[in-house]
């Protein structure tokens, strides 16, 4: 087996987007992420790499900073190339995440001390059954960002304290030019929760962040923002609509089976100890 480092998103594009495109579910991160960086300047470029053997493209890795690697299309057999070019490519790298198996044998195979940081269910959308909850929804737009780029930073301080410094601004703003969608649900015209998903991409939504400040938690309306950027998405034209969930939140595990979700697999989360 052998490797490619691509110096271009075009070349990447050329010799992986068909293979992603196959498993829009297993290689959803890769997907919008990298339909992000095509459309909006990134201050960094990414890292892509393929993996060959005898000719034909068989995996990929790829980071675009400053988040960790992802290893969803890494087969095993590549883990050991694939974390020897890492190392020599980029030994900034803050850490891998992935379908546990691979992720797990990518940060083991460094040999450096690490954290699991963040272990989640990967759900995709079965028959949508959309909660009886107090409130309206309405979709979010550019008045909104101030208040969203504050929720993003609490919904990240709380569920990825390791999550690099970002603008979270300038990410709900650029999120909204992209065309995703993003549903603010309301209490007497107080928004009380937020919930937003991918423009589909290869028939693929992922919804995520989905956020409610704490003091408006156990009323539902979580739930009723995700079902409702759910039926967004659907309405869309997505196939395939998926979510993550962190395991240790069974509340929110169960939530959205209860609305129509069903497991996938396990992923997790590793970053590098100082």
């Amino acid at each position: 087996m052998d490797a490619v480092v691509h110096t271009s998103l075009e070349s990447f594009d050329a010799a992986t987007h068909d293979r992603l495109a196959a498993d829009p579910v297993r290689n959803t991160v890769a997907i919008t992420s990298l339909d992000r960086i095509r459309r909006l300047p990134a201050e960094h470029p990414p890292v892509l790499i393929t993996f060959h053997d005898h000719g034909e493209v068989v995996g990929s890795l790829i980071r675009t900073p400053p988040w960790p690697y992802q290893t969803a299309d890494l087969p095993l057999a590549a883990v050991d190339l694939a974390v020897q070019i890492a190392t020599e490519l980029d030994p900034d790298a803050p850490g891998v995440t992935g379908p546990r198996t691979t992720s797990e044998a990518f940060a083991t195979a460094t040999g450096k001390s690490c954290t699991e940081s963040l272990a989640t269910r990967l759900y995709r959308l079965n028959e949508l059954a959309p909660p009886i909850v107090d409130g309206i929804g309405r979709l979010a737009t550019e008045d909104d960002v101030e208040l969203l780029a504050g929720w993003r930073q609490e919904f990240l301080d709380e569920a990825v304290p390791e999550a690099p410094a970002e603008s979270t601004i300038d990410h709900v703003r650029g999120s909204l030019r992209l065309g995703n969608g993003h549903v603010v649900w309301e209490m007497d015209n107080t928004p009380v929760a937020w919930a937003a998903g991918s423009l589909p991409q290869a028939g693929m939504t992922r919804v995520g962040p989905v956020y409610t400040p704490p003091e408006r938690r156990r009323h539902g309306y979580g739930a009723a923002a995700s079902a409702m950027i759910s039926q967004w998405a659907l309405d869309q034209g997505a196939d395939e609509v998926l979510l993550f969930a962190d395991l240790t939140n069974p509340v929110s595990n169960s939530i959205y089976q209860r609305i129509g979700y069903e497991p996938v697999e396990d992923w997790a989360e590793f970053w590098w100890k100082p």
